[in-house]
């Protein structure tokens, strides 16, 4: 018997090889969103047989210059997808990764904010809209304050959140 090794990205659980695969077959870029435990990273990535290219990306911490503090939530996964449909026009297939696809998460709520601003996406995204403003946040904040002193350090106050999200998307859609 012979043993066979398997490759490290799978042996690691860091890459779903069929489905890549079944991805790259349409020859579409594809709309990489992974996110960290302090803000969310959101790439077009070409397909090239000597490797992947990013062709274009939007970090969260950019949107600290539009007035709005990055952390790992959905308004903030939003206005990076917003902030990466503006850099890049055209259409992209969504690729999730190994998240699992849970309905109103961080990762579908940045291709929402791509798909809304311009991208053409192969999917129908359904997102609670007061969740994608952080009416939820502001309404946590109002009840336990104390929960919310890294936003309290960087100037920015939680329970005006919504209004702070409307002036950084105006920001970015000008």
């Amino acid at each position: 018997m012979m043993y066979r090794t398997v490759r490290r990205r799978r042996r690691t659980a860091e890459t779903n090889y069929p489905k890549r695969v079944k991805q790259l077959k349409g020859g579409i870029p594809r709309l990489v969103v992974r996110k960290s435990n302090r803000g969310v990273l959101v790439q077009v990535v070409l397909y090239e047989e000597n490797g992947d290219k990013v062709a274009a990306s939007a970090n969260s911490r950019e949107l600290r210059k539009m007035g709005w503090e990055p952390r790992c939530n959905v308004p903030t996964a939003y206005l990076t997808g917003l902030l990466l449909a503006k850099k890049w026009k055209g259409e992209a297939n969504l690729d999730i990764g190994l998240y699992k696809p849970v309905k109103g998460s961080v990762v579908f709520a940045a291709a929402k904010g791509a798909q809304d601003g311009g991208l053409k996406l192969g999917a129908n995204l359904e997102i609670d809209e007061a969740r994608l403003s952080g009416g939820h946040i502001e309404a946590y904040s109002k009840s336990v304050p104390a929960r919310f002193g890294g936003y309290s350090k960087a100037g920015f106050d939680p329970a005006s959140i919504k209004a702070k999200f409307e002036e950084a998307k105006a920001s970015i859609m000008k």
